[in-house]
């Protein structure tokens, strides 16, 4: 199966106004094309080298996701282009996200990740860091920043109750904060290539997909 037909089977197993991000990361430019070929827009990249280089030369209106945890030097590196940053996890993250979107007079969408799973080794924030920062008002003072939701990476387990207990978990985050942002708040993304069908159940409106439409990595 070619990866037209993969993107084909997957986007047949989405609900209306669920987007799908191609998760391209370590994948060649021409494997991008031919999925942007079969008309997939949207792809997520975890390192901000790789995004340059390829947005550098693939079509113009792909719009580029960072996906993987972004450290606050490289921001500069994608502000120019990135249509969003899904995996904001940290105040010093926020502010300077602020100041190169500034710096270039744009708006970048951004997701804030939380950190819902078993495993400690991953990133995003935890739920009362990130409420005491909302509260603190910090974001009513960014101008070039728009909050369009929450993001997780749910645990790496064959146990389904615990995926559903992270997925369970984050949608209450994600209607819990919903109010503070109105409307632009939309976007709740989780579920990848293994649980997106989980995901789906608990309203996901992104799902983050590699494995299934490009094959395995090559690192």
């Amino acid at each position: 199966m070619n990866i037209e037909e993969r993107l084909h089977r997957i986007w047949a197993t989405l609900p209306e106004g669920v987007s799908l991000v191609a998760v391209s990361k370590f994948h060649p430019a021409e494997r991008i094309e031919e999925a942007y070929r079969a008309g997939q827009r949207i792809f997520g990249e975890s390192r901000p080298q790789e995004m340059a280089a390829k947005q550098a030369t693939l079509p113009a209106d792909i719009e580029w996701h960072m996906i993987g945890h972004l450290q606050t030097n490289k921001v500069k590196m994608i502000a120019p282009f990135v249509a969003m940053i899904s995996s904001v996890d940290s105040d010093r993250l926020v502010e300077e996200i602020e100041k190169q979107a500034a710096k270039n007079e744009r708006t970048i969408d951004i997701l804030l990740e939380v950190h819902v799973a078993q495993e400690e080794t991953k990133s995003g924030w935890d739920i009362d860091s990130l409420r005491a920062y909302i509260t603190s008002g910090a974001f009513k003072r960014m101008a070039h920043i728009r909050v369009r939701g929450v993001m997780t990476i749910a645990s790496n387990t064959d146990d389904e109750a615990v995926v559903r207990r992270d997925f369970q978990t984050i949608r209450e985050i994600f209607e819990e904060l919903k109010p503070t942002f109105g409307e632009a708040f939309d976007t709740l993304s989780i579920g990848m290539s293994d649980d997106y069908p989980i995901a789906l159940e608990y309203g996901s409106t992104m799902v983050r997909i590699g494995t299934a439409i490009f094959g395995a990595r090559e690192y």
